[in-house]
Parts: structure tokens; C-alpha cells; sequence
């Protein structure tokens, strides 16, 4: 059940990498690509923040900045009150009980050496190293209850088993130590669209169930559209547009979530006569050289003069929604 105690507090958060120049004129030629580029947000306890964006634009990048799995350039990242980007090590690793994440890649991240009692039993002989080996496997035989592997997989190793299978195995790994927030990162992406129901829907089930946080990412809306509480959409490293799941697919405002929104095949209705209208052209520009002004404004069919020189702020139009365009809401179409 959702709350208002807000969990974690994005502040201003900045993720550069360092690039050119050697030998003598390294120091002088060293330039940054900016792969987030100043991100704020904030998750409460219980509800999914869904993060969108096509790839390139930040969003893993983001997610591995706040458990520190990548340096961040600036910024801070409030977990509960307390800044996780000045502690250290010792003081970061026991935060990351509450802390956990689900990879994109389902077998990549599981260790082949590693049956599936040991993958999920890891955590806890980590972090609990004095625990009982009785406690161990009664909670593992649990977990994988919960998730739905049968009890006769447990010696079994991750290449015995389908991607959706080896997914599940991730989640119960992340939620052996009873986390508050789980960051998934792309989770369904390399699985079949039948089993990225399954596994949204298995998380859905485990939020309720565990009054967890998530921190959800994907590549396109239709996969977020269920599972968000609100939705955040990045390019570019930047925030275009940050609002509740139903107001940004019932009224996007920034001319890039339509374009996304209008993407996305609707089975139940036919496609808009003026869909190709909604649509962007090109590639995503890149890092290492982006567009002056509005990052969009290179792709964007309502792109004027101002947007060449001036970044647009992300705003409060109305009841918290925000987004970051000097000409929110205009119809593209009328261009």
C-alpha cells in the first residue's frame, strides 16, 4: 500500500565521463559526456517510478548512480534522510540491504558456477554471515515459493533454465534480504512478450505483498504502463517529462513522450489517422556532441529559434506535471 514517506530523494544528480586527449595534452583536451545531466526526483514508499526512454539516454546510467554502482559527477542521493554519495564503503554496503537491483540480461547476471540455492542464498551469507545454515534454506526454499520455482530446482544451474525462469531466480535474489526499493533495470527486455507479462505481473504481485518501492525501467510506455505510479521520461541524459502514470498517457505534453506513446501498437484500437505526425525522425544525437539549447530541439516537429539557445527548465504546468519544452502542449499536428 502506498504512502506519502518519501524513500529516496534524487537531488540534482550528475553522471560525466571523461573523454579525449593524451599524453602531454591530455589534461587540456579532456572533455565530458554528459550521461545524466542534472536529474531530480523522489520515490515514496510503495509505489513504482516507471523510467522511460529510447536507448542512450541515461537511464541505466541513472539507476547504477544511485546504489553507486557508477561515481556521480555531483548531486546528492537522499536514502531515507541520509546522503548515500558520502559514505563509505563499509557504511554504503549495509545500506544496500534495503537497496537492491534486477538486471536486463537474466542469465548474464547469475553466476553459471552457482546453483540456484547458492545464487539465492548469496545475499544473506553476505550480509548475515552468523546465520544459521537451517535459517539459509528455509528462507531460499521460501523465496522461491513466492516466486514460483519449484522446490526440485534448487541444484540446479542457471543454464538448466529459460530466460523467464532465470528472471525469477534474479527477483528472488533481490528480495531474499527484504529490500524497500528494487531498481529493475530493462527486466522484461530480453524475454518473450508471454513471459514479460508474467514477470511484470509476478512484480505487481510482490509489491503488494511487500509494500516494496520500484525504481522500473524500459525502453518504450507499454511496458511501464501497468506497473508505474508515475512515469519519468528521459533524452539525452535530461528530464522531459515527470507525472502520474494515467495523466501522461491520457495528455503527454513534450512532443517526445508522444512520439513514444504513438509508437506503441494498440491492439484494442485502430491506429490514429495522424500517427505518423506524432512521430520523430533521426537518431538519438550523439553524447559527444549534443544539441545546443533544448536537447529535443534537433528532432522535434515544433522546434523554434528559442529552442537553439535556451534550455528549457522542467516545469509545473498542473497538478505536478511536469515537463520540459518552451511550447508544451502545442499540436504538432497544426505544424
Amino acid at each position: 500500500m502506498n504512502s506519502t514517506e518519501t524513500l529516496l530523494t534524487v537531488d540534482d544528480v550528475k553522471v560525466y565521463f571523461k573523454y579525449g586527449g593524451t599524453g602531454l595534452a591530455k589534461k587540456k583536451e579532456q572533455k565530458y559526456i554528459k550521461a545524466v545531466d542534472g536529474i531530480s526526483f523522489d520515490i515514496k514508499r510503495g509505489e513504482t517510478l516507471g523510467i522511460v526512454g529510447e536507448s542512450g539516454c541515461g537511464k541505466s546510467t541513472l539507476a547504477r548512480a544511485v546504489i553507486r554502482m557508477v561515481p556521480a559527477h555531483s548531486g546528492r542521493v537522499l536514502w531515507m534522510g541520509q546522503d548515500l554519495l558520502e559514505l563509505d564503503g563499509n557504511s554504503m554496503r549495509d545500506q544496500r540491504k534495503d537497496l537492491q537491483m534486477i538486471f536486463q540480461d537474466p542469465l548474464a547476471s547469475l553466476n553459471p558456477r552457482m546453483t540456484l540455492g547458492q545464487i539465492i542464498a548469496e545475499p544473506l551469507k553476505t550480509h548475515f554471515p552468523k546465520m544459521p545454515r537451517s535459517e539459509i534454506r528455509a528462507k531460499v526454499a521460501a523465496m522461491m515459493a513466492r516466486v514460483g520455482l519449484l522446490p526440485n530446482m534448487v541444484n540446479r544451474y542457471p543454464h538448466e533454465f529459460s530466460g523467464g525462469q532465470c528472471q525469477r531466480i534474479g527477483i528472488a535474489r533481490a528480495l531474499i534480504l527484504e529490500p524497500k526499493l528494487i531498481i529493475c533495470d530493462e527486466p522484461v527486455s530480453a524475454l518473450d512478450v508471454s513471459i514479460q507479462a508474467q514477470v511484470i505481473n509476478l512484480l505487481m504481485d510482490l509489491q503488494k505483498e511487500m509494500n516494496l518501492s520500484l525504481m522500473f525501467i524500459a525502453h518504450d510506455l507499454s511496458v511501464v504502463k501497468h506497473i508505474s505510479t508515475r512515469v519519468m521520461v528521459l533524452y539525452l541524459g535530461n528530464v522531459v517529462e515527470l507525472a502520474e502514470s494515467e495523466a501522461i498517457y491520457q495528455n503527454p505534453l513534450h512532443p517526445y513522450t508522444r512520439a513514444l506513446i504513438a509508437a506503441v501498437p494498440d491492439l484494442d484500437k485502430p491506429a490514429p489517422a495522424d500517427r505518423a505526425s506524432l512521430m520523430v525522425d533521426g537518431e538519438l544525437p550523439s553524447p559527444l556532441t549534443p544539441p545546443s539549447g533544448c536537447p529535443f530541439r534537433t528532432r522535434c516537429p515544433i522546434a523554434q529559434d528559442i529552442c537553439s539557445v535556451d534550455k528549457p527548465k522542467l516545469n509545473t504546468s498542473f497538478n505536478g506535471h511536469c515537463v520540459a519544452c518552451h511550447f508544451h502542449g502545442v499540436d504538432q499536428r497544426d505544424n
